[in-house]
């Protein structure tokens, strides 16, 4: 396991007081190492787990040629180049067992979709295609090649060969991909623990009577969303005051639980609060000014020598602040302790309805709603006033217009990227 100082040391340019995002992605990358622990779990219960081992196919998908189409079956051999085909229909095949019986040259067989092809033909026209005089099939020239509307033997997935990779998060997809190889279990690794807790003498809890330079935590409730969305186990710790004894003790029973940990307010660079202290103390903390609005300041690191020495994230104290981090950062960190697959964030382009004012030498995440014109362009606009306590911005905007580190202002109708919210918020 590295040491913070080792982690920087491999970092060329690391400045704790100037930290790019890209350099906080990279740092993360290397501080937090994947869960190892596995459980065998049904198929039914795998949703958002992370598969822990490769999942190899017993059988063939499908195991036989198969019909793609309700029509008739017939051997392509007889397709005379440009003239029309007249075939006699011999029996019908129904999925679910196999036809008995044999076709000879000239005949066909009626078939349904998913029935296992007759021995000898090799291609099905759809029933909408022929015309049906009786028993006899007339197939119009030129409307199938051979082969067609047929599935192949092993087509989707060959016996033996790796049906999904270890480290992907197990959709709705890949269960039914699971099923369809007769496996009731799958090895995932086991879910994360995540406990989180605000801090501050100013922090009230939902509850608490009103009072003057006080403010309702806000903070707890959209980590707890976040860290939901995810799939992790969640802890809830509340809210911590801004007192030694119990900002360790509420560090130390963390430890003791989480994998992770992960605070709001209180780690200001150049503030002279406990929780700074106390996370000196318990671990071993990076304190950053991160190049990036919102969410400057960040702490992170591990407390060490207390359970399972879990990785500590110290988010601001703004709302927004907080969640930009989140999601810039911090989930992405979680998805590598979960021992998923590292992927960057999927970035949409949209033409910017309106100027963006930015400064180069930092990122800037603005809060944007991503709409389609007539013509089916994608365009974004911002919500408006982008302090990074305006968490109602945060409900209006469906993404976050990511304008990177060295870029300056934008003209409207220039090209952005956006991180859309859908499946992270």
């Amino acid at each position: 396991m590295k040491s913070i100082e080792q982690i920087a040391a491999e970092l060329q340019g690391y400045d704790p007081q100037a930290l790019s995002a890209e350099r906080v992605k990279h740092f993360l990358a290397r501080l937090v190492e994947p869960v190892t622990e596995t459980e065998q779990i049904a198929v039914f219960d795998a949703l958002g787990r992370v598969l822990a081992q490769d999942v190899v196919s017993p059988i063939n998908v499908p195991p036989h040629d198969n019909s793609a189409m309700d029509g008739f079956a017939f051997n392509s051999a007889q397709l005379p180049p440009g003239e029309a085909l007249t075939l006699r229909s011999v029996g019908t095949a129904l999925a679910g067992k196999a036809w008995v019986g044999s076709v000879g040259a000239g005949e066909c067989v009626k078939i349904m979709t998913g029935a296992i092809m007759p021995a000898g033909l090799d291609t099905v026209i759809p029933n909408e295609f022929v015309r049906v005089e009786g028993d006899r099939v007339v197939v119009p020239p030129d409307v199938v090649v051979a082969g067609d509307n047929r599935r192949e033997l092993g087509e989707d997935l060959k016996a033996g060969q790796p049906a999904l990779r270890q480290g992907i998060t197990l959709g709705p997809s890949a269960l039914g991909l699971v099923a369809s190889l007769g496996l009731p279990h799958v090895t995932v690794f086991r879910r994360i623990r995540v406990a989180y807790f605000s801090t501050g003498d100013e922090i009230l809890s939902l509850g608490d009577a009103p009072r003057e330079g006080a403010v309702y935590d806000s903070n707890r409730y959209t980590v707890f969303g976040l860290l939901t969305r995810l799939g992790v186990e969640v802890i809830d710790l509340g809210v911590v005051p801004d007192a030694p004894a119990q900002l360790e003790a509420a560090f130390r029973h963390a430890a003791t639980q989480a994998d992770a940990v992960i605070t709001s307010g209180g780690v200001s660079v150049g503030e002279a609060d406990h929780t700074k202290a106390m996370m000196k103390q318990l671990g071993d903390v990076a304190f950053w000014r991160i190049a990036m609005r919102p969410g400057r300041p960040m702490a992170v690191g591990r407390i060490q020598g207390v359970g399972h020495n879990p990785v500590l994230f110290g988010l601001p104290g703004n709302p927004v602040a907080v969640m930009v981090t989140f999601l810039a950062f911090v989930r992405p960190a979680l998805q590598r302790l979960m021992g998923g697959t590292a992927t960057e964030p999927l970035l949409l382009q949209a033409h910017s309805a309106k100027a963006l004012r930015k400064k180069p030498g930092r990122t800037e995440y603005q809060r944007g709603i991503v709409t389609r014109a007539a013509d089916g362009s994608l365009s974004v606009c911002t919500t408006g006033d982008q302090g990074s306590g305006v968490l109602r911005s945060m409900v209006e905007a469906n993404g976050l217009i990511v304008l990177p580190h060295e870029r300056g202002n934008v003209a409207a109708g220039e090209m952005v990227e956006v991180l859309m919210f859908v499946g992270a918020i």
